[in-house]
C-alpha cells in the first residue's frame, strides 16, 4: 500500500505542472523529439529538460536517443495509477450520495 501510494504521488508531482501535462498530452498523440516538444514552450532547452527529466524519474514517459536526437514516448500504464485512484474516489462518493438519497427519499416517504 505505502507502495502505491508513493507511486500515486510520484505522478501527481510530475502531473501538477502545467508544461509537463502539456507535454504528456502532446505524447498521448505519439512520440515525440525533445526538440518538437520544447518549441512551444518561451524556455531553454536545459530548463525544458528537467521537466522532461521528471516525467521520466515518474515513470509518465520513456525517453531514447539516436545519435543526438531524443525522443519521448508516453508511457500510458503510468497513468493507470491515477485512474485507479480516481475510480476509487468516485466509488466512495458516489456510495455516500446514494446513502443520502436513500436517506432523503426514506424521510420523506415516512413524513
Amino acid at each position: 500500500m505505502a507502495q502505491r501510494e508513493a507511486e500515486l504521488d510520484g505522478v501527481l508531482v510530475a502531473l501538477a505542472d502545467p508544461t509537463r501535462r502539456a507535454v504528456v498530452t502532446r505524447l498521448g498523440r505519439g512520440p515525440a523529439t525533445v526538440g518538437d516538444l520544447a518549441r512551444p514552450f518561451p524556455m531553454t532547452l536545459p530548463s525544458f529538460m528537467k521537466h522532461v527529466r521528471t516525467l521520466e524519474h515518474h515513470g509518465l514517459i520513456r525517453t531514447s536517443k539516436s545519435g543526438r536526437v531524443r525522443t519521448c514516448e508516453l508511457d500510458r500504464a503510468r497513468l493507470d495509477v491515477v485512474a485507479h485512484w480516481l475510480d476509487e474516489q468516485r466509488q466512495v462518493w458516489e456510495g455516500r450520495t446514494d446513502r443520502l438519497e436513500r436517506f432523503v427519499t426514506d424521510s420523506e416517504e415516512h413524513s
